[in-house]
């Protein structure tokens, strides 16, 4: 099963650019997030011309996130458990139902946090504590688990080209990598790194600004994080760099993850 997650920074705008990589990734599922579009607005007729099925979560102008599937999608969960009051359209969760083994997949886009500190920083704090809560929660039926999309953290610094240009930002504060370490030592493992654990140079997010694709100045911040049966069955992860250089691209590339 490979699995995709991309920030496709407005599916409306990069429509072309989604469709053209799907024809030639063939992935089976992909997380997308920053869709900016509510429900009905959500261009599904296309993907399902494709194949694939489309559960969205949608928001006008602003944030939205969608899962399309090859399989069955079933048990669909609109926006991320803890707090009723929060309204902004940052995760769907579906099971991929394929043949006898049912994979649980969250699209996740979580806050950015900035300017930090602040309100944004603490509602970004409080949200990675909520999804904490519900890994633990759905991590308990034991199967495999997949919580992939832009999270919005710099893991390292080598996950940076210039570490000390982020030391200030909120994706790459202190407290930011250690509640994603936190989300790790639940048992999650972080597929791209598990699989390329001396890599350098791996990024999956170029500014629009100052030339940051031309002078290839990135961060990696689109991640899998695998429950221990997802884990298990990690054959490969792979950063498709190739697209942002597409015609009007999103900053975002597609990071995909192929479980046996």
């Amino acid at each position: 099963m490979r699995i995709a997650t991309w920030n496709v920074n407005s599916v409306k705008a990069h429509l072309e650019a989604v469709l053209a990589w799907l024809k030639e990734a063939k992935p089976d599922v992909v997380c997308l997030q920053e869709i900016k579009c509510e429900d009905q607005a959500f261009p599904a007729f296309e993907f399902e011309a494709l194949g694939y099925a489309c559960a969205i979560h949608g928001q006008k102008t602003y944030n939205g996130v969608a899962i399309l599937s090859r399989f069955a999608l079933e048990d669909v969960v609109k926006g991320l458990p803890g707090d009723p009051a929060d309204d902004q359209a940052r995760f769907i969760a579906a099971t991929v139902v394929d043949g006898s083994l049912p994979v649980r997949v969250a699209s996740l886009y979580l806050p950015n946090g900035n300017p930090a500190p602040g309100p944004k920083y603490d509602y970004k704090l409080a949200w990675m504590q909520r999804l904490k809560a519900f890994a633990v929660e759905t991590m308990k039926l034991e199967e495999p688990l997949v919580l992939c999309g832009d999270y919005n953290v710099i893991p390292e610094a080598r996950d940076a080209r210039f570490p000390e240009n982020w030391c200030n930002d909120a994706l790459f504060l202190p407290q930011t990598r250690a509640a994603f370490r936190e989300l790790e030592s639940l048992g999650l493992t972080e597929a791209y790194r598990a699989l390329h654990p001396l890599k350098t140079g791996a990024y999956s997010f170029w500014d629009y600004q100052a030339g940051a694709w031309q002078k290839d100045n990135g961060i990696r911040i689109d991640h899998h994080l695998l429950s221990p049966q997802a884990a298990d069955r990690l054959a490969a992860a792979e950063i498709h760099k190739h697209v942002r250089g597409w015609e009007k691209p999103s900053d975002h590339v597609p990071v995909m993850i192929i479980l046996k």
